[in-house]
């Protein structure tokens, strides 16, 4: 069984082809030689940070499927400054248009040391910003940029930083590296 930990770059495709009919895109075929891996859930073509692959069917539902509510961890770079409400909304749950969240473990961090991200996120003097480590425990579309826009905080960049046990910790931008042992 192979298990592969990917940092992959703000917009990279999550799949090894680019099937669109627009301006070609980079995809994982790009940065992973490894012939029968799969990604194991996705992150959008905005979002940056860990996204695992493996080659066995099972570890791959069992790390994408909500049901089986692996933790995901993000850092999530926020418009603004959330309030104690809007961090209690975020930690008790929210009704987005497709239900509600579960719970979410959410705490306002200092700014992470992290690679520069290309192209940079927006800056403006007259708005501020904050960083927040969020964790949930499902995996919807967008669910993480819905759930910081519900509580007025819009999402300017989210690092995916952990999957279970799984983190990015020295893998560099662009990098991967072979899980030492699965489970």
């Amino acid at each position: 069984m192979t298990l592969i930990l990917f940092n992959k770059p703000y917009g990279v495709l999550c799949q090894f082809t680019d099937e669109s009919t627009g301006p070609p895109r980079p995809t994982l075929a790009a940065f992973i030689d490894m012939p029968g891996v799969y990604p194991a859930g996705r992150l959008d073509l905005d979002s940056e940070g860990l996204l695992l692959l493996t080659d066995d069917g099972r570890l791959q539902a069992r790390i994408a499927d909500p049901r089986f509510k692996v933790p995901k961890t993000y850092l999530v770079q926020v418009e603004g400054d959330p309030d104690k409400a809007a961090l209690e909304s975020l930690r008790g749950g929210l009704r987005l248009k497709d239900g509600p969240t579960l719970p979410a473990q959410v705490e306002r961090i200092e700014e992470p040391a992290l690679w520069p991200r290309d192209p940079p996120v927006r800056f403006r003097k007259t708005v501020p910003d904050c960083w927040l480590r969020l964790t949930i425990r499902e995996g919807r579309n967008r669910q993480v940029r819905r759930m910081t826009a519900a509580v007025g905080h819009p999402t300017l960049r989210l690092v995916r930083w952990r999957i279970g046990d799984w983190t990015l910790d020295g893998i560099g931008q662009g990098q991967w590296r072979e899980a030492e042992k699965i489970g």
